[in-house]
C-alpha cells in the first residue's frame, strides 16, 4: 500500500465521506471510491461502513488510522529531507499553537524568525492542546506549542516554561489588589472560564476546574466563554472573575483595566511545552525556529 492510498483513506475519515474527500483532494468521487476499494481489497477487510446514511470507520478502519497517520507523516518527512538538501534555509515551516499562547511572546518569536529567514514560508495554526498534538502526529505541523506534556509514544515534548496562574477581576471589584486566604473564599463569586467541550478536551479548562474541585469549589456560578479576549473584556466590565496565566493578563494589568486578587493557597501553573514528532525530520529552518522558541522562553524564566 502506498502513501497516497493511505492519505486518501485518512481524508475520507476526517472529512466524513467520499464526496467531501473528493472536494478536499480535488479528485472525482469515482476516483476516491476506487482508491479506497483497492486498499480494502489489498487488506482483505472493509475500512468504512455506512451507518444511518453516514460514512463511519469499521473496526479495521479504527485500527488502521494511527498507522496510516505515521506512514503519511514519514513520507512527508522524506520529501522535506530531500528538499532541504536543495534549499537549506528555505522551504515551508508549520507551527501549531494553542490559542491562548498566541500572544505577545509568540509575536516576538515570529518577528525574530522572520527577520533572519525571509525565504521561509511559515504557516501558523491555532488549536486546542490535544489538537496541536494531533497536527504534529499527522505531519500537518512541524512544531507545536501546547499546555502540559503529551504522553504519546510518538511525540517528544520539551518543557519550556511553567506559567503561573492568578485570579483577575475588575479594578473596582471589592477584592481588587487585596488578599484572601484561599480559593474557597471566592466561592460566592461569579467565575468566567473556558468551557469543557466533550470530545475536545482542553488542558486549561480541565486544570481550572480541577483546582476548583480541590479547593472544595465544585459547585460554583460560572459562565463558559471560549475566547480569551472575550473573557478579559467581561472581567474588565465586572461580569465576573477569572483564573488566567500571567502572560495572558499582562497587558491589561499593565494598563490597569483589570486587577489581581492575591490567593494564599494558589500556587498553580500551566506547563508550556514544545512538541515535535519523535524521529520526525526537522529542516534547518524548523530547527532554527525551535531554537528561537527555546531562547524566548529561557529569557522569560531568567526574568522571573
Amino acid at each position: 500500500m502506498d502513501s497516497d492510498a493511505l492519505n486518501t483513506f485518512l481524508v475520507v475519515h476526517r472529512r466524513g465521506g467520499i464526496s467531501n474527500a473528493a472536494k478536499a483532494l480535488h479528485r472525482s468521487q469515482p476516483a476516491i471510491s476506487r482508491r479506497i476499494a483497492l486498499l480494502e481489497q489489498e487488506l482483505g477487510v472493509p475500512l468504512f461502513e455506512r451507518v444511518a446514511g453516514k460514512t463511519r470507520l469499521s473496526d479495521a478502519g479504527r485500527v488502521m488510522v494511527p498507522y496510516a497517520e505515521r506512514a503519511v507523516a514519514a513520507a512527508q518527512d522524506a520529501e522535506n529531507a530531500v528538499r532541504a538538501l536543495l534549499r537549506d534555509s528555505a522551504g515551508p515551516v508549520s507551527l501549531a499553537v494553542t490559542g491562548t499562547l498566541a500572544g505577545g511572546r509568540l509575536s516576538k518569536v515570529l518577528k525574530r524568525f522572520a527577520a533572519r529567514h525571509k525565504d521561509v514560508a511559515l504557516t501558523l495554526r491555532t488549536a486546542t492542546s490535544a489538537e496541536v498534538s494531533d497536527l504534529i502526529r499527522r505531519g500537518e505541523a512541524t512544531i507545536g506549542l501546547r499546555y502540559d506534556r503529551d504522553r504519546s509514544a510518538d511525540l517528544d515534548c520539551e518543557l519550556l516554561f511553567a506559567e503561573p496562574l492568578q485570579v483577575v477581576c475588575a479594578p473596582d471589584h471589592p477584592l481588587a489588589r487585596k488578599r484572601v486566604a484561599g480559593l474557597r473564599d471566592l466561592g460566592a463569586e461569579k467565575w468566567i472560564a473556558f468551557p469543557e467541550v466533550p470530545g475536545r478536551r482542553e488542558i486549561t479548562a480541565s486544570h481550572v476546574f480541577a483546582l476548583f474541585q480541590t479547593a472544595g469549589l465544585g459547585e460554583i456560578e460560572w459562565t463558559a466563554v471560549d475566547s480569551l479576549t472575550a473573557q478579559k473584556r467581561l472581567v474588565e466590565a465586572g461580569f465576573g472573575i477569572a483564573l488566567l496565566s500571567q502572560s495572558n493578563a499582562a497587558e491589561e494589568l499593565a494598563s490597569g483595566s483589570i486587577a489581581t486578587i492575591r490567593v494564599g493557597d494558589l500556587s498553580a501553573t500551566h506547563d508550556v511545552v514544545a512538541v515535535v514528532r519523535r524521529g520526525g525530520f526537522l529542516s534547518a529552518a524548523s530547527q532554527r525556529l525551535l531554537e528561537i522558541v527555546r531562547r524566548e522562553f529561557s529569557e522569560r524564566r531568567a526574568a522571573r
